[in-house]
């Protein structure tokens, strides 16, 4: 069985992002970049199924411009066996990233689809469960637990009420969550042989897949800075303070 893992470069998790002095979106500009971290975690989990036996193969696929490669190196030298970079310079929105993933899955016929449950720069949350509705394949989201057995999948996922397991037959899309697991260094050894692993580079045309943005930015501001506390003498000067902002 192969498993295919999508990974996305955005904004380094420890970096605090910058608007630009337009508005008309965050500065890229010098900042550093790596792999989502909820992708890592999918990356991870896939390559545990793979040293557990239960798959053959994982793959690595990113949809982003050129730099993108240095995310799939990074899940080469984690473990991933080849990688495919579908090449665009535009901002691909959640449903063009889910038909592109469809044709490539179609192609690879992959087992799993295991991809984050979101990416940190726009918390979009939604290709997981577009790609499960345009492939017509059962989805387990937010995945805390993956065990496959046979010819299904159960995925143990969180919920606002606790958690639940679902049974999923295979093929089937999982969106994993922080506490899957805990994703492994690249070793120094792994980083040199990545460079010898197989990465093909694509167009989203080779999938006849439109990127064009359907959205439109208007505006990209800083949150308000927030504003100090103020300490009251008791609970009757609190009541009083609420009132007065018009809190109650």
């Amino acid at each position: 069985m192969k498993i295919l893992v999508p990974v996305k470069r955005v904004i380094d998790y420890n970096v605090k992002p910058r608007v630009k002095s337009d508005g008309s979106g965050v500065d890229l500009a010098n900042v550093k970049m790596s792999m989502n971290p909820f992708d890592e975690i999918a990356v991870e989990e896939a390559l545990r199924l793979k040293e557990a036996g239960k798959a053959e193969e994982v793959i690595a696929v990113s949809i982003g411009p050129a730099k993108a490669q240095e995310t799939l190196r990074t899940a080469l030298a984690m473990g991933a066996d080849r990688a495919i970079l579908v090449e665009t310079d535009e901002a691909v929105e959640p449903l063009a990233v889910a038909k592109i993933l469809k044709a490539i899955a179609a192609d690879e016929e992959p087992g799993i689809v295991m991809l984050g449950k979101q990416a940190i720069d726009d918390d979009s949350n939604q290709t997981g469960q577009m790609l499960a509705a345009l492939m017509e394949r059962p989805q387990g989201t937010f995945a805390s637990k993956v065990e496959i057995d046979g010819d299904g999948v159960s995925v143990t996922r969180e919920v606002d009420g606790g958690l639940e397991t679902v049974k999923l037959t295979l093929p089937a899309i999982v969106t994993t969550d922080l506490r899957l697991n805990e994703p492994r260094y690249a070793s120094l050894p792994n980083i040199m042989k990545a460079k010898k692993k197989p990465l093909d580079t694509k167009t989203p045309a080779d999938y006849g897949v439109d990127v064009a943005p359907r959205l439109t930015t208007t505006n990209v501001s800083e949150p308000p800075v927030r504003q100090a506390g103020e300490i009251v003498e008791d609970v009757d000067a609190l009541v009083a303070k609420l009132k007065a902002l018009g809190a109650i």
